[in-house]
C-alpha cells in the first residue's frame, strides 16, 4: 500500500508537486499507482528502474513536468506508453482528460487494464495495438511520446490520430534540433519547452508539433 512508502519518498514526491505546481492530495493516487507498478514489475519487467525514490522523480515528476501544457479536457493518446508512462500521471492529474494509452506489449497492456481499474481511472483506457494500427483517423486532440522514436518517426506511425488542429506532444531529453529540422512537409514546431523535473538534473525538453497552416 502507498503508506509502506518511506518519509523521505513522500516528501520529495509532495515537494515536486509543490514545485510543478500541482495538488499535494495527487501523492495518493500516483504513489498508489507506483506501489502497482512495483508490484509487477518483479514478475514483469515493465520497467529497468527499480528504485521507489528513482521512480518518483524519473517516472512519476518526469511525466507530470508536461502538465502545464497539457489541456486539462479533451482527449489524449499516449503512444508506446509502456507501463504508463506519461499518460497515467497526466490522467490522474486532468481528471476531465480522456486519455487513451496505446500500447502493443502484451504484459505492459495487461498491467495498463489493471492499473485503470484499481486506481478507478475512469478517464483512461489501455488499447493493446501498434500506434500505426489503431484506427481512429482525426479522434484525438493531441498525441504524446516519451521516448518512443524521432519527431518524424512518431508522425509516421501516430500523426494520423491528430484532429485537423490537433498537436503532437513530445518529451525529449538535449534539444532535438536535428530532429526538428527532419520534419516532414506538412508539419511544423509550434513551440520547444524546456522543462524543469524536480530532483532531476538532466536536460527534458517538450516538442510542440502540429500541421503547418
Amino acid at each position: 500500500m502507498p503508506d509502506t512508502f518511506s518519509p523521505q519518498l513522500h516528501d520529495t514526491l509532495s515537494f515536486g508537486l509543490d514545485t510543478l505546481g500541482l495538488d499535494r492530495a495527487l501523492s495518493t493516487p500516483l504513489l498508489a499507482y507506483l506501489d502497482l507498478l512495483l508490484r509487477w514489475n518483479r514478475a514483469y519487467n515493465l520497467t529497468a528502474i527499480r528504485d521507489p525514490g528513482q521512480m518518483v522523480v524519473r517516472h512519476l515528476l518526469d511525466s507530470l513536468a508536461m502538465h502545464p501544457y497539457v489541456a486539462a479536457t479533451g482527449t489524449l493518446a499516449d503512444l508506446g506508453t509502456g507501463p504508463g508512462l506519461p499518460g497515467i500521471p497526466l490522467a490522474i492529474a486532468h481528471p476531465a482528460l480522456q486519455v487513451t494509452l496505446v500500447e502493443s506489449n502484451g504484459k505492459k497492456a495487461r498491467f495498463l487494464r489493471e492499473a485503470v481499474r484499481t486506481l478507478h481511472l475512469d478517464n483512461a483506457r489501455a488499447l493493446e495495438s501498434r500506434a500505426e494500427a489503431v484506427d481512429a483517423p482525426g479522434a484525438f486532440d493531441a498525441i504524446t511520446a516519451r521516448a518512443l522514436a524521432t519527431l518524424p518517426e512518431i508522425l509516421a506511425v501516430g500523426g494520423h490520430l491528430l484532429a485537423p488542429d490537433g498537436r503532437l506532444l513530445a518529451m525529449k531529453g538535449a534539444r532535438p534540433d536535428a530532429e526538428i529540422a527532419a520534419l516532414p512537409p506538412g508539419w511544423r514546431l509550434e513551440a520547444l519547452h524546456r522543462l524543469a523535473v524536480p530532483g532531476l538534473e538532466a536536460e527534458r525538453h517538450l516538442a510542440v508539433v502540429r500541421r503547418s497552416p
